[in-house]
């Protein structure tokens, strides 16, 4: 990393090609972010216009799932990349699209689309088993001397101040017990929730419900993250949520490095 600010920028677009429509060209124009890792794609690349595939100044790299309409990931950097993975290199988890990897200078971008464990919870199992193979990923590039930024929708509130309802919430996916026993775990191993080590103020959500005005209302969850390895931690100037941005139910989660 040279000794510039970089602004890294994640978000659930849910539907690349229906954020864009909402103003998802225009907020990059203006918020100009160094790299923007985008989830829930839903698109194959071609079915992108030339304008999503080929934002001016930015490379552009795409992991989208085998299903139709379906998950995928996407990272736009303005930032040199090194090296590229796409998926875990395990089939049943990479056909739906949800982890790409980029190497820079300084640090490895992991972009990840987190299972979600559905309303009848059936998903949880994968979601874990998902999870699981992820952070083996992330601890095998530790090893190697890696410096990781994981960023993207979890799908999980680690804590109660992480969603409006908690106590109504405890078994429905994103917050049940086993879910959040996970973040637990992934913690435990030394990665940093950015968000919480700036604001430990409630209320502030990444992603609210369609339903007429919850959004308004502000009854929401936090479910998006940058998460990042000690050796990072120094160089963290900011990691912010953009509530006010629109063209999605999430909101893009803002992290700022500086060295």
């Amino acid at each position: 990393m040279n000794k510039k600010t970089l602004k890294l920028v994640s978000w659930n677009v849910n539907g690349l090609r229906a954020c864009a429509k909402k103003g998802f060209l225009d907020w990059i124009g203006a918020f100009k972010p160094d790299i923007l890792c985008v989830q829930e794609m839903k698109a194959y690349p071609g079915q992108l216009t030339p304008e999503l595939r080929n934002i001016p100044g930015y490379q552009a790299y795409f992991h989208p799932a085998q299903k139709k309409g379906y998950s995928g990931v996407a990272t736009y950097t303005r930032v040199e990349t090194k090296n590229i993975q796409y998926g875990l290199g395990i089939e049943i988890y990479d056909q739906e699209g949800r982890v790409l990897i980029t190497e820079h200078n300084g640090f490895t971008l992991v972009n990840v689309y987190f299972p979600n464990g559905q309303r009848d919870l059936n998903r949880v199992p994968f979601k874990l088993d998902f999870s699981n193979k992820l952070l083996n990923l992330c601890e095998s590039l530790r090893k190697k001397g890696c410096e990781l930024i994981i960023c993207g929708d979890y799908n999980v509130a680690h804590k109660p101040i992480d969603l409006k309802n908690p106590k109504s919430n405890e078994n429905n996916s994103g917050f049940t017990l086993p879910e959040r026993e996970w973040m637990d775990h992934f913690l435990s191993h030394g990665y940093i929730d950015t968000f919480r080590r700036f604001n430990d103020e409630p209320g502030r959500y990444t992603w609210w419900s369609y339903r007429p005005g919850v959004r308004e209302k502000n009854i929401g969850w936090r479910i998006d993250y940058h998460c990042v390895t000690p050796g990072l931690l120094s160089h963290v100037k900011k990691s912010l949520i953009l509530q006010e941005v629109m063209g999605s139910d999430h909101c893009p989660v803002v992290l700022e490095l500086q060295k």
